[in-house]
């Protein structure tokens, strides 16, 4: 019991230390997650049932960003390391600012969840206006169900600021494993009983055990939260104003995606679930890359700033977004070149069929074009956080969520109306004897719209904290990688001509392996690329493989009296 409440207590200082980790976990957990969508694809396929099963989740989302983001971990981890002032356990001060937020919290998040309760049958219309009258049913009580999730993940949210705060990223990166699977039970188990309601209840669970696995690292820092009715007005209002842009410019995106799904709801059925397989396919390499970096360095950073350390603070944003490039682009360049392996490999099952997998491929690649921006925006962004300077990335975030919903307006009216323009992109594609494929012009408009977000905001924080050789640096980093990248996806999409003459193309291994070895022969090749540039970042993936990750440390088991 001790070794396992030592692993789950270790702090990891290093970035790419904690970035590996969190990568680790992250790889697990988006394993289930493939997992959960091929089951999902096994049983239900893009239909009309997963159609009512995806929008469902739109209303708690927008809820949990809309009100769980004023609360957050990028918000409170400023406030809680001045009031901690270096301690390992809570102070006084610390304690009830902590308390306070999480009794304002608790009474928002369930107020508006019973609020929104009642509303739904009027918000149903306009989230899924292109549904019939007995799918909009189905979608209310579904979305009734999923209210209780946003409760769950907030309350695990808040407390999710105090495992990073001491950097127990074990644990936290724990949390969206549990996560995938209380869904994958749902699916699994609850859908064959009960249909949708059990896949919602799945949802409910995972929420629940998300919250619960960190209680632990909450406990042993005496940080159990309390309800309180002593508040300190000024610092809240202080910490909501600091909070409140950011909090505008997710929901703006959440907001941006509920008018996507609302447009696809009218492209035939079955759009809303490509959208999602597509889109569920291209936030792995986000997880695994520009999350696990800009998670592992933003309490660095936070610390940093508030020493008034800039130099420290520009040295780990550098440091944070080399690694993203480096990892992010060759990633890129596979998915767009294996996007019909990886999701026939993953999605290649039961009632998914070839055409589904055709148009999912092609909505894939779409979205792929934008994974190193999208990256580096969630690293840009914390950096801001962190220093305090929430109002700028926001506007920003407005903006471009703002292009997002004009831009798959456009395009898809100009995919509808002009024949030549739907010619050609069906036919780069090759997807154009496959009804649907309006849907690429959501995953089009999604992905110009997050790099004119990258553009903007990489200009903008230039100017802000960047000088010309930490700017010469990472250009430098990009352009090596980018000369890697391409060669990587060249030398792949020749092996897979290849290899598609020795491997048999109808069996789940035969397109396993001709996608897999491709893949490998190109990273391959990539690699060598790198060390012929003497590329820094090669070297340091190698130094930080050869470290030790668990390393053993006394812990004292919390008494029965904190329990």
């Amino acid at each position: 019991m001790n070794k396992i409440i030592n692993l789950l207590n270790q702090k990891y200082g290093n970035v790419n230390q904690a970035a590996f980790v969190l990568a680790f976990f992250a790889f697990f957990s988006q394993i289930l997650g493939m997992l959960r969508d091929r089951a999902l694809a096994h049983f239900l396929g893009p239909s009309a049932s997963l159609d009512i099963y995806y929008a469902a989740f739109r209303i708690p989302d927008f809820l949990f960003i809309s009100i769980a983001s004023l609360a957050s971990i990028y918000v409170l981890l400023p406030f809680l390391v001045d009031k901690l002032r270096g301690s390992e356990i809570a102070t006084p001060e610390a304690h009830s600012f902590f308390n306070q937020i999480f009794t304002l919290f608790l009474a928002v998040m369930i107020g508006s969840s019973v609020i929104i309760f009642f509303l739904m049958p009027l918000l149903a219309p306009l989230i899924a206006p292109g549904f019939s009258p007995a799918d909009l049913s189905e979608l209310v009580t579904i979305s009734r169900f999923m209210l209780l999730s946003p409760v769950l993940l907030g309350l695990s949210n808040l407390i999710g600021s105090i495992t990073q705060l001491f950097k127990k990223f074990f644990v936290f990166a724990l949390s969206p494993v549990f996560y995938n699977v209380g869904i994958l039970f749902g699916i699994i188990f609850l859908y064959p009983l009960i249909g949708l309601k059990g896949m919602a209840i799945g949802v409910i669970i995972g929420a629940g055990l998300h919250f619960a696995i960190q209680l632990p690292v909450v406990i042993g820092h005496k940080f159990i939260p309390r309800f309180t009715s002593k508040f300190n007005f000024k610092e809240l209002k202080k910490m909501v104003a600091i909070s409140l842009p950011r909090t505008l410019g997710l929901s703006v995106n959440s907001f941006a995606l509920l008018a996507i799904v609302a447009m696809a709801s009218f492209i035939g059925e079955g759009s809303i679930s490509v959208f999602n397989f597509s889109f569920n396919l291209q936030a792995v390499p986000l997880t695994l890359v520009g999350a696990s970096y800009s998670v592992a360095a933003f309490p660095t950073l936070a610390q940093f700033f508030s020493k008034n350390n800039i130099k420290g603070f520009v040295q780990q944003i550098t440091h944070a977004a080399k690694q993203i490039i480096f990892w992010s682009m060759p990633i890129m360049f596979l998915f767009i070149i294996l996007r019909a392996q990886i999701v026939r490999v993953v999605l290649g099952s039961g009632s998914f069929t070839w055409d589904d997998t055709r148009l999912t491929a092609a909505t894939l690649a779409l979205f792929s074009i934008s994974i190193v921006g999208h990256a580096l925006i969630l690293l840009l962004v914390r950096g801001y956080y962190a220093a305090g300077k929430t109002t700028r990335p926001v506007v920003i975030n407005v903006f471009s969520a703002g292009l997002i919903v004009v831009f798959a307006f456009i395009f898809l009216k100009l995919f509808q109306t002009y024949p030549m323009f739907q010619f050609f992109i069906e036919s780069l594609f090759r997807v154009d004897d496959i009804p649907g494929t309006g849907i690429l012009m959501m995953a089009l408009a999604y992905s110009v719209g997050t790099l004119v977000n990258f553009f903007l905001l990489w200009t903008r924080f230039k100017k802000d904290f960047l000088n010309k050789e930490i700017i010469a640096d990472i250009r430098k980093t990009f352009f090596q990688t980018f000369a890697a990248a391409f060669f990587i996806g060249f030398v792949s999409y020749v092996f897979l001509l290849l290899f598609s003459n020795v491997f048999d193309l109808d069996t789940f291994w035969g397109i396993f392996l001709q996608g897999f070895l491709s893949g490998i022969i190109g990273i391959a090749v990539g690699v060598v690329i790198l060390k012929l540039f003497k590329n820094e970042q090669i070297k340091e993936v190698q130094d930080t493989l050869r470290t030790r990750f668990w390393k053993s440390k006394k812990y004292v088991v919390p008494s029965q009296e904190d329990l």
